[in-house]
């Protein structure tokens, strides 16, 4: 009975040095975000106003987010650049906090404002989408989890969606 414990001493300690051996990103995988496919993204014209002389951008984005590991994990934050038309618009960093289960998915809105004076060319930008009704938008950027006694890790950078925006005034 003592050679038995000693043998399976010995392959859970063998077992044991090898999950140490591996890093949070091979045992832990990254979310995958995509457009949401069923709610379209949006961007309403806010008018001048005193914080804003030349009127602002409020953008909704619906990212669907899918959890492809076997255990729950918490979705912590999510941080990277927005372009529309490939202009630069913003600079995106939201605390989440989000439960994600085993292998789930969810719809995350992710909500914006942007000042049109803050950013250079955006206004022509937001003038052609008026007139066309459509913009094109992409964000880029990191999103960390938190996966309990498997760790916080981040990953990205990388593309997190991208999509057409419905243009509204």
């Amino acid at each position: 009975m003592s050679r038995l414990r000693s043998v399976l001493g010995l392959v859970l300690l063998a077992g044991t040095a090898g999950c140490a051996s591996l890093g949070l990103g091979e045992v832990v995988q990254a979310p995958r975000i995509s457009a949401s496919g069923t709610q379209d993204a949006r961007l309403d014209y806010i008018g001048p106003s005193v914080s804003n002389p030349l009127g602002a951008a409020r953008i909704r984005l619906y990212a669907r987010v899918e959890n492809p590991n076997p255990f729950g994990l918490t979705l912590a934050n999510l941080a990277g650049n927005l372009f529309l038309q490939s202009t630069e618009a913003a600079q995106v960093s939201l605390p989440l906090g989000l439960p994600m289960v085993a292998n789930g998915d969810t719809i995350v809105p992710i909500d914006l404002t942007i000042g049109l004076d803050d950013v250079e060319g955006l206004v022509g930008v937001v003038r052609n989408a008026l007139d066309t009704g459509r913009l094109d938008y992409r964000l880029n950027g990191t999103v960390g989890v938190d996966a309990g006694a498997l760790g916080q890790p981040t990953f990205g950078p990388m593309n997190l969606v991208e999509g057409r925006l419905n243009v509204f005034d």
